[in-house]
Order: structure tokens, then sequence, then C-alpha cells
């Protein structure tokens, strides 16, 4: 018996006989069943798997809770911090978080500027995942100072302190690139779902949805103008969130880059920064994409066709952090410092070295099985290495930050570093609100862009029903000759 994803597999390795490409949707023509297939999930009762993994992230929400509370209570002791190791796991987690949200908005401007209609299914799960995990990486910068009861002298307004923010500091530039970054994906993602909330509006069959949807669909009514007015907005939304993509991780690693201390003080890490961003929110994408498709049921909106293209993507951005990581072996011996060398040969065979090791082996060894096309098409080996590549990318933050402050100038000032439950409590229970957020949202919105799936169809295009007939008429002539030859 074939399941219902490997029908649908099965059917994407048949390519398009003119742009020799799998089709992006699978087993339908009709412009109302890609309407039905997606609007259904938020009409019907959800499944029971989707009350388990709720569940199970309200509990990790509530450890959240529980965590940040205590720490406000007992202050940063709680943490595994030590001198010199000032910064711990919730610099690591916040730059981990951050980088996982680089995917949705490339995905969406990037591609969407370079015409890539393959997009069009991943788009709205993956912008969504940027929103939640910027939530989830502005709570680490607000947390980890303790006192956050005086946040607020980090904010440029008058306080009975007369501190003023440094506006030369890196971690100042943090709060204006992740604001700005979040504010602008925020609004990209909302102007992308107006034309899909009306119709949501329109299918609605209570009151109560009628009008949130209605409310947040802002009179939409598909008119010309409508139209018109959308895709202008769409456009310039994408071109400005565009130098953000690039923009927000190199601003994120002057954190380090600008410091003096060794392992830290490098030029390469803003492009470094930005590929690994890229490489570590794909790989999320790609997780949750892949449940999400079985759960509800759209392995002919999600084909294997988006997978193999993420898998291209990873592939690419993981070579290329691999290519970082050798470079930066070189910059520390041509640099002739010999703390810089000390630095790296640390990471590799000191303390740390399991730690760096597990990094280069989930972020450079493991991809490279999606040189194989049977790698890149198998759905377990595609969820197994976007797991593993997550690992990698928390450990390649947390082998940056703690090697190099636990072994600095001094070597009198030396420590290992060990993170306690509390440190391992907080971030595991970011992972709950990250989860909260997206069960909710599978919920209550549509997880593929209906428009826009809709747009790349062959039956939208103003041609299709002619060519249809075209065809119709070439097969016809075809077989009466074939008839004549044999009369």
């Amino acid at each position: 018996m074939v399941s219902r994803a490997e029908y649908f597999d099965s059917q994407a390795r048949h390519h398009d006989p003119v742009d020799e490409r799998a089709p992006l949707v699978l087993g339908t023509d009709d412009l109302h069943d890609i309407t039905h297939a997606v609007a259904s999930p938020l009409e019907w009762a959800p499944p029971r798997g989707w009350y388990v993994v709720f569940g199970i992230s309200l509990m990790l929400l509530s450890l959240l809770g529980v965590s940040v509370g205590y720490l406000f209570w007992e202050g940063t002791g709680i943490w595994g911090l030590n001198n010199p190791v000032g910064w711990g796991w919730a610099i690591v987690n916040f730059v981990f978080w951050v980088g996982i949200g680089h995917a949705g908005t490339l995905i969406s401007a990037i591609l969407f500027l370079f015409r890539q209609k393959w997009r069009t299914s991943i788009n709205r799960s993956a912008e969504a995942m940027t929103l939640f995990a910027v939530a989830c990486a502005l709570i680490f910068p607000g947390i980890h100072v303790g006192r956050i009861w005086v946040a607020y002298y980090m904010a440029p307004i008058p306080n009975q302190m007369a501190m003023w923010p440094n506006f030369r500091s890196p971690l100042i530039w943090d709060v204006f690139a992740v604001s700005i970054y979040g504010f602008v994906s925020l609004l990209f993602w909302y102007v992308g779902l107006i034309p899909d909330l009306a119709t949501m509006r329109d299918r609605s069959k209570t009151k109560i949805r009628q009008m949130a949807y209605g409310f947040f669909a802002l009179g939409w009514r598909g008119s010309h103008r409508h139209w018109i007015n959308y895709e202008k907005a769409y456009l310039l939304l994408a071109a400005l969130a565009t130098p953000l993509v690039l923009s927000v991780h190199s601003v994120v690693s002057f954190d380090f880059a600008v410091s003096q201390l060794p392992g830290w003080h490098t030029t390469i890490f803003p492009p470094y920064f930005v590929a690994g961003a890229i490489f570590s929110g794909f790989a999320m994408v790609l997780t949750l994409m892949i449940v999400t498709r079985v759960v509800f049921k759209m392995e002919h909106l999600i084909t294997m066709r988006h997978f193999e293209n993420m898998a291209k993507i990873i592939l690419l951005t993981g070579s290329l952090v691999g290519y970082a990581y050798t470079l930066e072996f070189f910059i520390a011996w041509y640099g002739g410092n010999p703390y810089e060398s000390f630095a790296f040969i640390n990471r590799m065979f000191g303390p740390y070295a399991w730690a760096y090791w597990i990094m280069f082996s989930c972020n450079v060894f493991i991809p490279q099985i999606f040189w194989i096309k049977k790698m890149r098409t198998n759905i377990t080996v595609l969820f197994i290495v976007s797991i593993f590549v997550n690992i990698g990318m928390w450990f390649e933050r947390f082998v940056i930050t703690v090697t190099s402050l636990s072994r600095d100038f001094i070597p009198a000032s030396w420590d290992y570093y060990t993170a306690t439950f509390w440190d391992i409590s907080t971030f595991v229970g970011s992972f709950g609100l990250f989860m909260t957020l997206f069960c909710l949202f599978v919920r209550f919105l549509p997880i593929v862009a209906i428009a826009e799936v809709k747009a790349v169809m062959p039956s939208a295009h103003p041609h299709h029903h002619h060519d249809e007939e075209e065809e119709e008429a070439k097969e016809e002539k075809s077989e009466s000759k074939d008839e004549d030859k044999k009369a």
C-alpha cells in the first residue's frame, strides 16, 4: 500500500516537459482545491498530535517562566558565569535564535526579488518562524543584564542617573538592528497575509471568526486596485528587507569582532555569521516543514522539489561555513599574532575540543551527504541532517563565545566554564515559547500562501487553456495521421 506522501513524492520526480523541472503543485490544477487544502485545517478540529505538541510547548514555556522568575529573584549567580567567562549561554542563545530567524526573510524577500517561484509554498511558515525566533532572541539581552528593573538605562531617555547609552558599543547597535529587523519582518509577513485573511473571512461560518479575520483583512475585496497596491507594497518591503538579511547578523558579529580578544578580533566574522545564520535558518525551516507537511496532509503543496532546493542551499552555506572555519586558522597564522594562533589551536585541542569537533562534524561533514541526489530526496535523511545542523550551529556560537573568554591573555585568569541547570532550563524553555507561537500560528492562520501558490500554477497563466487546446489538436492530428497510414 503506497502512502500519501510516497505517492506525491513519486509524482514530483516527473519533470515538466517545458522547463524540465518538477511541478510546484502536484495532483491538481484546480485553484479551488488549493484554497480548500490550506483553509481546511483551520476550519476543522486540530489533530490529536497538535494538542500533544501544544501541551509539551506550554510545559516548556512554563519552565522558561520559572527560570526567568528565579533569575530575577536570585540574580545571574544562578548561571555558570565566572571570571573570566562573563558571557555564557545567554549570549550564545541570543546569537543562535537571531540566526534561526534569517531564513524566513531570505526566502520571502531575496528569493522573491530573484523571482524564484518555488518559495511560494514555504515562505509563509518561514516568515512566521522568523518572527518567533526574534521574539525568543530578544529575551536574552533583557535578562542577562541581571538587574532587569534598571534596563531602561539602555534606552536613550533621560533618567535620574544622567546615564546615556554608549552608541559606540555594538550591544546598542544590536538593539537597533534586531528591533528594526523584527518590525520589518512583521510588516512584510502581515502584508502577505492580507489576501488570505480575506479568503478565510469569506469562508468563516461563525460571527467571531468573520469579525476577527475581517478586521485584519483591512477590507480586502480582491479588486484590481487592491492587487496593484498590494504588489507595490510587497515589492517595496522585499527591497527594504533584503539588506536587513545581510546587516542584522553582521551587526551581531560586531559584538565579538570589535573587541581585542583573541579569536574574536577578525574581519571575517560578518560574512561568516551571515552564512551561518542562513545555514541554521534553512535547517529549521526544513525541520518544521517536514512535520507540518505530514500533519496537515500538504504533500501536494510542499513537495520534494522544495526540500531538494533547501538541501542544496544548506549544502552551499555549510560549505561556506566550513571554508570560514579553515580560513580562521590561516588568518591566525598569517597575522603572526601568537595569541590568535593559540586561541584557535586551543579550540581544536584544548578543554573544549569536544564542542569544537561536534560543531565541525555537524556543520561541515554531515551536510556533504547532500551531494547525493538520493539523500536530498529522502525525507528521513533530510529531517535528521536538519536536526544535526542546528545542534552544530548552537555549538558554533558556544565555541566562539566560551573558548576565547575562558583562556585569554593571562594564564592566571583562566577558568573552565560549566553550565548550570538554570542555563539549560532557560534555553530549553525558549524552545517552548517558539513552539507555542508556532502551534498557535498553524491553528489560526494559513500556513501556506494561498494567493501566491495560485499565481504560480499553470491554470493561472493567461494562455493555459489555449495551450491545452493546441496540444489536444496536435494529438488529434497525429492520431488521424496514424489511422491514415494504417489504412
